[in-house]
């Protein structure tokens, strides 16, 4: 088993919103990894629409991804690229 842990910023002026919560959970859909999100104090299962809009991360937040199995590479390096490009929204 592998484990990945890396930190992103919400680069997206409304936040983690349901667009890209959307997003976060179809890239991770294919994966066979635990993936988990924490922000503040919260961690939560980055699989669950509803779970990634529980978080409330707002622009600039912190988030840590703990990817946890044999594909956490690939997952983690997908998510990455996803927050970087701002989930395919314009920056503001």
């Amino acid at each position: 088993m592998k484990k990945v842990i890396c930190t992103v910023q919400v680069k997206n002026s409304m936040g983690l919103h349901t667009r890209p919560a959307t997003t976060i959970v179809k890239i991770l859909q294919n994966y066979k990894c635990d993936v988990h999100f924490k922000c503040r104090k919260e961690t939560i299962n980055a699989k669950s629409i509803l779970n990634i809009l529980i978080l409330a991360a707002q622009k600039d937040s912190k988030i840590t991804i703990i990817a946890d199995g044999v594909d956490a590479d690939e997952a983690s390096a997908k998510l990455i690229e996803a927050f970087d490009n701002h989930f395919g929204e314009q920056p503001s």
